[in-house]
C-alpha cells in the first residue's frame, strides 16, 4: 500500500480510537525534543516553533476523528544536547503515554533515547539527526527525514576533490556521536581520492579556544579543513583561523550549515571560503512550496528558519498524516501506514526505507558570502 498526501491535502477523519472505549480520548500527544538551553538552544528553539507551527495549523483546520474533533497537544522537552538529559526527557514522554516524538535534533540524544522510544512502542521521526548508527538498531519505529552522514560525508568529500581540487586535509571533529561520526564518513569518502589526511584533531563541543590543535593543523599546510560539529563551535573556530593567518577552505555538514554561522564566524567567515552541505534541499517547482513556509514561518515568529525547521514541520505532518489514514493514533496501527506512506511536503517527497531512512535523500551545498548563506547545489 502507498499513501500520497501533500500538507494542504490532509484528510479531515482520523480515528483516533486505539483498542476500544479504553482507549478513546479527545488529545493526541505529540512529543517533541531538542536543546533549548546550551550552545544550540537557537537550533533547538527553531525545531520547537516549527512543531508548534504544525500542531497550530492542523488544530485551526480543525482537526477531527470521524467527524469528533480531536485537539492536537504538544508536549516539548529539552534534552540540552545532552545524552544523559536526553533519556531522562525520553522517559518522561513514554510516561507521559505521548502517541508520537518528533526528535531529537542531536545524534547524540537521538540515540539512546530511540532505544527508550523502542521498547515502549512508541513511534519516533528525527527532523536533524544523522547518524548511521540510529537507523542501523532496525528499530521498527525509528525514522528520519533526513539524508545520513555517510551519503552527507560521502558527498562533501567528493565536491572536496573533484570541485575544489584539494591534495591536503586537516581533520577536526568535537567527538560528539554527531561529529565524529560525520567526520568519519568524510575520511572514509576521502580515501583513495589522492589526497592526504595530513591531520585528524579533536576538540569538545564545550570548549572555546582551539589555538593548539588550529597552529598544530596550520604547520601541515592544509588546503582544506574539515570540521564535524555544530556551528556553536565552528564560528568561533573560524574566528581563531583568520587571527592565526590560516587561509584553507573550511568545510563540514549540516550541524555548522547554518544562517548562524555568519553571525558567530564574524570576519572569519570570508567570502566563498566555507563549504557546507545540509541534509535535504528541494528545486524546481518545490521550491516555492519551501518559499511559502518560510515566509509563514517568519511571520508567526517574526524570525528566520535557522535550520531544521521544515524538517520538523513535515515530520509532524507525516506522522498526523499515517494516523489519519491508519484511523488510529496507536503507534501499533499507524506505524505499518508510516513505512509505506509516500507524503510531499515543503521539503519534498518523504518516503521510508526498510531501515526508516528517507528514500533518495537530497543534500543541499553551501558557501557564505557577504556573512549571508548562498546555495551552490541540490545533489541527490
Amino acid at each position: 500500500m502507498q499513501v500520497t498526501m501533500r500538507t494542504t491535502l490532509i484528510p479531515a477523519a482520523l480515528a483516533l480510537a486505539v483498542a476500544g472505549p479504553a482507549w478513546a480520548q479527545q488529545v493526541v500527544k505529540i512529543g517533541h525534543v531538542a536543546p533549548i538551553s546550551g550552545p544550540s538552544a537557537h537550533l533547538g528553539k527553531d525545531n520547537e516553533n516549527a512543531a508548534r507551527m504544525a500542531i497550530d495549523e492542523l488544530n485551526a483546520r480543525p482537526f477531527t476523528i470521524n467527524g469528533q474533533k480531536v485537539t492536537l497537544q504538544l508536549i516539548s522537552e529539552d534534552d540540552g544536547a545532552d545524552p544523559k538529559q536526553g533519556t531522562a526527557v525520553a522517559q518522561k514522554l513514554v510516561d507521559a503515554h505521548v502517541n508520537g516524538v518528533i526528535g531529537h535534533l542531536n545524534s547524540g540524544t537521538t540515540v539512546p533515547a530511540s532505544k527508550i522510544y523502542n521498547d515502549a512502542g512508541i513511534v519516533q521521526i528525527s527532523p536533524a539527526t544523522t547518524a548511521p548508527a540510529y537507523t542501523r538498531q532496525r528499530f521498527p519505529g525509528a525514522f528520519r527525514v533526513v539524508a545520513s552522514d555517510a551519503k552527507l560525508g560521502g558527498t562533501l568529500a567528493k565536491y572536496a576533490i573533484d570541485t575544489l581540487k584539494v591534495k591536503n586535509i586537516a581533520v577536526i571533529d568535537d567527538r560528539t556521536t554527531y561529529g565524529q561520526g560525520v567526520a568519519d564518513e568524510f575520511v572514509k569518502g576521502a580515501k583513495g581520492g589522492g589526497v592526504r589526511i595530513v591531520g585528524r584533531e579533536f576538540t569538545n563541543d564545550k570548549a572555546t579556544d582551539y589555538t593548539a590543535i588550529l597552529t598544530s593543523i596550520k604547520a601541515r599546510k592544509p588546503d582544506l579543513v574539515f570540521f564535524g560539529g555544530m556551528d556553536s563551535v565552528a564560528g568561533p573556530m573560524l574566528k581563531q583561523m583568520k587571527a592565526l593567518g590560516i587561509q584553507s577552505t573550511f568545510m563540514g555538514g549540516d550541524g555548522m550549515c547554518t544562517e548562524a554561522l555568519g553571525r558567530l564566524a564574524g570576519d572569519g567567515i570570508g567570502e566563498g571560503k566555507v563549504i557546507c552541505a545540509e541534509a535535504g534541499g528541494v528545486q524546481g517547482p518545490q521550491e516555492k512550496a519551501m518559499d511559502d513556509f518560510r515566509a509563514r514561518y517568519r511571520k508567526k515568529f517574526n524570525q528566520d528558519v535557522q535550520l531544521y525547521a521544515p524538517y520538523v514541520y513535515d515530520s509532524v505532518m507525516v506522522m498526523a498524516t499515517a494516523m489519519q489514514t491508519a484511523k488510529s493514533a496507536d503507534p501499533a496501527k499507524y506505524l505499518p501506514v508510516l513505512k509505506t506512506i509516500k507524503y510531499e511536503g515543503v521539503t519534498g517527497t518523504i518516503q521510508f526505507d526498510q531501515a526508516g531512512d528517507i528514500k533518495d535523500g537530497a543534500l543541499t551545498l553551501f558557501t557564505y558570502k557577504g556573512g549571508k548563506r548562498s546555495k551552490i547545489a541540490v545533489v541527490r
